[in-house]
């Protein structure tokens, strides 16, 4: 298990300290784990260089931090604690899971003590992030709760209507409470936050921020912008609009046939439609200050939300299918507009189409209190492998790790020669170096983890 979570760079899920001295910041990251997507630690791991540098005395240190745990977390959080040992040198694994709190720091409370994870660091947690944690653990979501400021008159079921029956579908009353875009309170009926962003008039009255801003800019930055919108429309009708506009400020290449010209598309329509979709769909409705947007450059298109994946949600089970709804309600009405497919393939479908299509994969990533997708163009670029990095990486599909004196018996050269070969591997990232230190003389090296292997069948 360690040499597997030696190949990881430091994540959302995974972080390496050294020792149990900073345990205030073990216990942060613990409460992190727990708020964000469960997670891994490993104590005895330097961070910088994955060192296993192991720890004096495992078993005071395991007592220390459970003990921490159950002294200053609250409410009761469990823990797997996993001592290891690889070549002589104990290692404590934390295994978290994730669970909604949300959980805290006793000494100080849950408004200054709550902490979620960023990227590879610990953040705390604000007002919004605690509310929305709060309101998972009932179970409730955002746009399932009742808007009490917007009467039933707002909605547009006219429009409901036609965009359904466009999919031969029946929306009736039944239909409204079904979705859970109609919902009774009491004797009185109220629309549902979703039912507001999904077919509001005047949704924008009552959700200044849920607009999409859209941009086409000169280059490959943001210094000069030739074209802009910002679209107002409800999100169920929003898709037709923004595709519009991107098809208007992205080219398209000509492909002459015996009889027939075909134009091909400069971005792969289905990529850009799915980021586009995933958007809409995922948004953190609930988050004041911040819109969608969608920005045009020369190499790229970046589609960005606010909100990060939802919570439980790591990006490596995103990309492989796993799916967690932030907004059910407009989810279920997407699912019968036929505007997505099927839960949780939307990242994965991407990758795929792009590698099937032979252009870059798109870049995933969480940016602060936002996720962007950002789609390319360009062909891809596989990485250029000479004979023996081939024949090294064919014996570690079948064998896991080699050492350096395995490799120079493999490839038949010096021991220099082959200690030059695996840093050159190292430095383009089709490996990485498993140590107790620099120097370790049974040191060994892995493939590199890749969250795109499984899609790629």
């Amino acid at each position: 298990m360690l040499e597997e979570l030696l190949t990881r760079e430091e994540s959302k899920t995974l972080e390496f300290k050294e020792n149990t001295q900073s345990l205030a910041k073990i216990i942060n990251t613990i409460i992190a784990f727990a708020n964000t997507a469960g997670g891994i630690l490993v104590v005895g791991v330097k961070d910088k260089t994955k060192e296993v540098i192991g720890l004096e005395n495992a078993l005071q240190d395991e007592e220390k931090i459970a003990s921490a745990i159950f002294d200053s977390v609250s409410p009761l959080l469990m823990a797997t604690i996993h001592l290891y040992t690889w070549r002589d040198r104990d290692v404590l694994i934390v295994t978290v899971s994730h669970s909604f709190g949300p959980y805290y720091l006793k000494s100080v409370g849950v408004e200054k003590g709550s902490y979620i994870r960023l990227g590879s660091t610990n953040r705390p947690a604000d007002s919004d992030t605690i509310t929305e944690i709060s309101r998972l653990r009932q179970n409730k979501h955002f746009d399932e709760q009742l808007n009490n400021n917007c009467p039933t008159s707002e909605i547009d079921m006219g429009l409901a209507k036609t965009l359904f029956q466009a999919k031969s579908k029946n929306f009736t009353d039944r239909t409204t409470q079904t979705l859970g875009l109609i919902v009774q309170h009491h004797e009185k009926k109220f629309p549902s936050n979703g039912a507001v962003l999904l077919f509001g008039k005047n949704h924008t009255e009552y959700f200044p921020d849920a607009i999409v801003r859209l941009g086409r800019f000169l280059g490959a930055d943001k210094t000069t912008i030739l074209d802009h919108q910002d679209l107002k429309l409800p999100i169920s009708i929003a898709l037709e609009s923004i595709l519009a506009f991107i098809g208007r400020h992205t080219s398209m290449a000509a492909q002459i046939g015996a009889m027939y010209r075909k134009n091909i598309p400069q971005y792969s329509p289905l990529v850009v439609r799915e980021a586009v979709v995933n958007a809409l769909l995922h948004t953190d409705y609930s988050i004041t200050g911040a819109v969608i947007t969608i920005a045009i450059f020369d190499d790229r298109i970046e589609v960005t939300n606010p909100g990060t994946l939802p919570f439980g949600l790591s990006l490596e089970s995103a990309i492989l299918g796993v799916s967690l709804l932030r907004n059910r309600v407009i989810g279920h009405v997407f699912r019968e507009l036929d505007l997505i497919e099927q839960w949780g393939s939307g990242l994965g479908r991407m990758i795929k189409i792009c590698l099937h299509e032979n252009i870059q994969a798109p870049k995933f990533e969480e940016v602060g209190n936002f996720f962007r997708a950002t789609i390319y163009h360009a062909p891809h670029k596989a990485i250029t492998t000479k004979v023996w990095q081939e024949t090294l990486i064919k014996y570690l599909h079948t064998n896991k790790e080699i050492s350096s004196k395995q490799a120079q018996k493999l490839w038949k050269v010096t021991a220099r020669t082959a200690t030059t070969r695996l840093k050159e591997m190292i430095k383009i990232r089709l490996l990485v170096e498993i140590a107790t230190s620099t120097y370790d003389p049974h040191k060994s090296f892995c493939l590199v983890q890749s969250s795109y292997r499984n899609l790629k069948d």
